[in-house]
């Protein structure tokens, strides 16, 4: 009841703004609005150009470009013109001599594709890598050659905002606070890095980084939210695309997609195949000390590792056109991957009295597979822009691993010893989604949706023994099962209007959330309830028709989730560094604050902004000593080493603020430059307490930490002669404090060169990622126990042969899709 008083206040709340909006005084400016659309399958077409030109001088006067909907809105002195509406490899269409003198709708426009242009412009059809926007950037995937045969990982480690560090750790603006979404959608998968490096860079279309999202928008993720768009078809009759992809380390892959669209119906699969081996190393170096800062041991650790998938994604789609308005879409998709991960732990151990190395052999396999399962209904009422659209989604995800263990010894009395852990993860979510959209008055427009949201994770982590005769004795502290069950319900709406040269969107959203965690083998329960609102607020102003400004806030939520809360190691790699959850961390709440400047120009597209989140109750990791002690004997004495432990703790603030510019350039016809500078100063104050193992003193530790630091990345795409593609991307991460040491500066490059062959039929690339082979995380730790210094990379220097082929489909083609959440914020009214 308590919600539906509220969308009821809020229903009455914008139905007064829409009266007010609609008490606008007429200029000496006239609007100029329509609807163009590809006749036959009455496919909206984004980007189409509508001209007035003059009758006198023949010159275009006045125009506009349609949105992802079709639909083109621009201002006009009254008068007569000749109209031109234009789209590439469509026919053109020309209206002579119309006469406008009050605002006026030329109604819905159909084009007809050309097939001789269809022949002739492949090239020049081309979307730029990346499309600039006020609320949010488009990379699009298929124009980025070094990605070809890569992961996501690698392509979002491409996309302007954006970076991955060597763990598979993805931030925005430099902030690991991001939402990911897979078609509109939040990701289901368990392990959000892992997932990402099996789903291949062949099967996305495009990545939409949205830094400010509406209340249209889940609530997760304070740094904003990156959504990754699959590939589907949409062309009339049967068209497709292989691709196929060799490397050097082991990476073979191959992807087909194929698309049957008639006019009740649209059809599209798609199927992939990856076996890959990456190597990847880790190397830590770590000064233990003495309360007066003098060392009493030192210890060199190096972990080498090999990362062997071997797997396949299946993916089928129907979309059924039940009559003009009305579509229903269901989808499918499951993947299935089998692995091992054989990790060799070399510690070199130096001491006073004793010197000596133990060897650390982790023998480990991994089974995955996922399901899901999404239906969507969408009608479109006779009122253009009136849709409502009703979701629902199933998932279900299945992760195993089994790991055995030798630890071996040189110098040491007992030579060896043997451990095995197991590893069971599934995670069931159900989704169901309504939105509501509402024309209302002149460029005005009304929004409201539901959205229930129900995940459960169980994780059942087992480490033990093995004696000399087989027999398996479990590791208490390091064997559990974790329960975790959330359940989550919101409502939002909003109302946008435009008002001559200014627009604005309103927007409220209010989540109810229940979080239920178990430790099924120790009879630990923790329940937590909380409802809160979400208001975002938008401003746009047009100064120009090449320049805009907006201002824009939100509120936003990040619930701790996985390994953050887990309360046991859920990975036994090393037995003297652990990663331990903590499942008595509450969320954290941010208020994000953006002002954007947007310019363009002949040759340039400039996008600047100010940005500036606070954040309250903030989960960090720390690392710190466990108190627990690894003993054992080397020439007859007895060699200690202290355990550290990595978890998470609340902290009272993190305020950030940073500047960021992206740019498209293309000096010449044959070159092309995209560019992203990003700059940052964040703020961490608090404290966290804790007790050694044994003791009840509880230690207090006070957190103050002020870093800065930057990145930037370029990509530079030439034409060479005879057609020939270079692309080069580079990328530097500045170095960065944290309030227990520092991050060092990296800098990585890519290279790629590709060659349309067989009439433009298909293509060949030869892409080489990480040219300089120093895609590397490396932190300096200090703590008054502990000095450390740590590298990881997670994959070496990686190169690609690839072959694509396209069969009745263009090297461009064009795809429109319904909006689904996360997909982009509409913009115009």
């Amino acid at each position: 009841m308590k919600i539906f008083k509220l969308f009821l206040t809020l229903l009455l709340l914008f139905a007064s703004i829409i009266n007010y909006s609609q008490n606008k005084t007429e200029g000496k400016k006239i609007k100029i609005s329509g609807k163009v659309i590809e006749k036959g399958t009455n496919t909206p077409l984004e980007y189409s150009t509508i001209s007035l030109k003059s009758l006198a001088t023949n010159k275009v006067v006045a125009g506009g470009v349609t949105n992802v909907s079709g639909e083109f809105n621009f201002d006009a002195t009254p008068g007569t013109y000749i109209v031109k509406i234009e789209f590439i490899s469509f026919k053109s269409l020309e209206l002579k001599e119309k006469s406008f003198t009050t605002d006026t709708n030329l109604g819905i426009i159909s084009l007809q594709s050309d097939a001789k242009q269809l022949n002739d412009v492949v090239i020049k059809s081309e979307k730029a890598s990346v499309e600039i926007k006020l609320d949010k950037k488009i990379y699009n995937v298929g124009q980025d050659m070094t990605v070809k045969g890569g992961t996501a990982s690698d392509v979002l480690d491409n996309v302007p905002s954006v970076s991955v560090d060597g763990d598979g750790n993805v931030s925005l603006r430099g902030n690991e606070n991001v939402r990911i979404f897979i078609d509109g959608r939040p990701t289901n998968a368990i392990n959000i890095a892992e997932a990402l490096r099996i789903i291949s860079a062949d099967a996305i279309e495009k990545v939409e980084v949205i830094t400010n999202p509406s209340a249209r928008y889940d609530a997760e993720g304070g740094a904003g939210i990156i959504n990754i768009v699959l590939k589907k078809g949409k062309n009339n009759g049967i068209n497709g695309t292989f691709i196929a992809t060799v490397g050097n380390p082991r990476n073979y892959n191959a992807t087909g997609t194929i698309n049957f669209k008639r006019t009740k119906f649209n059809l599209y699969s798609t199927i992939g195949f990856n076996d890959n081996n990456s190597p990847g190393r880790t190397l830590t170096d770590s000064d233990y000390l003495n309360p007066d800062g003098s060392i009493y041991k030192s210890i060199k650790e190096r972990i080498n590792r090999s990362s062997i998938r071997q797997g396949y994604n299946y993916s089928f789609g129907m979309d059924l056109f039940l009559n003009k308005s009305t579509t229903w879409t269901n989808v499918v998709f499951f993947r299935k991957n089998d692995g091992s991960s054989p990790i060799n732990d070399v510690i070199n151990n130096y001491e006073v009295n004793n010197n000596f190395v133990s060897n650390r052999f982790n023998d480990q396999v991994n089974y995955s597979t996922g399901f899901d399962y999404n239906s969507n209904f969408s009608k479109k009422f006779k009122k253009e822009g009136h849709v409502l659209t009703i979701e629902g989604t199933l998932s279900k995800n299945n992760d195993k691993d089994f790991s055995t263990i030798t630890n071996s010894f040189l110098g040491a009395t007992s030579n060896t010893t043997i451990e095995s852990s197991k590893y069971y993860q599934t995670q069931n979510r159900y989704l169901l989604q309504a939105d509501y959209v509402l024309p209302m008055a002149t460029n005005s427009q009304f929004e409201a949706g539901y959205r229930g949201n129900y995940n459960e994770f169980i994780n059942d982590f087992q480490v033990g023994s093995i004696d000399n005769l087989g027999n398996y004795n479990s590791y208490t502290n390091f064997t559990n099962i974790f329960d975790y069950s959330e359940s989550i319900h919101a409502i939002y709406s909003q109302f946008g209007s435009k008002i001559n040269k200014f627009s604005y969107l309103l927007g409220m959203r209010f989540e109810d959330s229940r979080i239920d965690t178990k430790l099924l083998l120790t009879d630990f329960s923790y329940l937590r309830k909380y409802s809160n609102f979400f208001p975002s607020a938008f401003f746009t102003y047009q100064i120009t028709d090449q320049s805009t400004v907006s201002i824009n806030y939100s509120k936003r939520i990040e619930r701790p989730r996985n390994r953050f809360i887990i309360p046991f190691p859920n990975n036994y790699t090393s037995n003297i560094n652990l990663f331990v959850g903590n499942p008595n961390i509450n969320p954290s709440f941010t208020d994000a604050l953006d002002f954007a400047y947007m310019s363009k120009f002949k040759k340039v597209t400039l996008t600047t902004s100010l940005y500036y989140n606070r954040n309250k109750n903030p989960f960090q990791f720390v690392r710190r000593p466990t108190g627990d002690i690894i003993s054992i004997i080397v020439n007859g004495l007895p060699v200690d080493t202290p355990v550290y432990l990595s978890t998470a703790e609340n902290l009272d603030t993190d305020t950030r603020f940073g500047f960021e510019f992206t740019m498209n350039y293309t000096p010449f016809k044959w070159w092309k430059l995209n560019g992203n500078f990003n700059f940052f100063k964040s703020t961490i104050i608090g404290n966290f307490k804790y007790t050694l193992n044994g003791s009840t003193d509880l230690i207090n530790q006070d957190v103050y930490k002020e870093s800065s630091s930057w990145f930037t990345r370029i990509s530079s795409k030439v034409t060479l002669p005879y057609k020939i593609e270079w692309q080069t991307n580079a990328t530097y991460t500045a170095p960065q404090n944290n309030f227990q040491g520092k991050s060092v500066g990296v800098f990585a490059a890519n290279l790629a060169f590709s060659k349309d062959i067989m009439k433009d039929k298909a293509t060949i690339s030869l892409n080489v990622n990480d040219v300089l082979n120093s895609r590397k995380r490396i932190m300096q730790t200090n703590l008054p126990t502990l000095n450390s210094y740590s590298e990881m990379q997670f994959r070496e220097r990686q190169i690609n042969l690839s072959f694509t082929y396209r069969f009745n489909k263009q090297k461009s083609e064009r795809e429109n899709k319904p909006r689904r959440e996360g997909e982009g914020e509409g913009g115009d009214f």
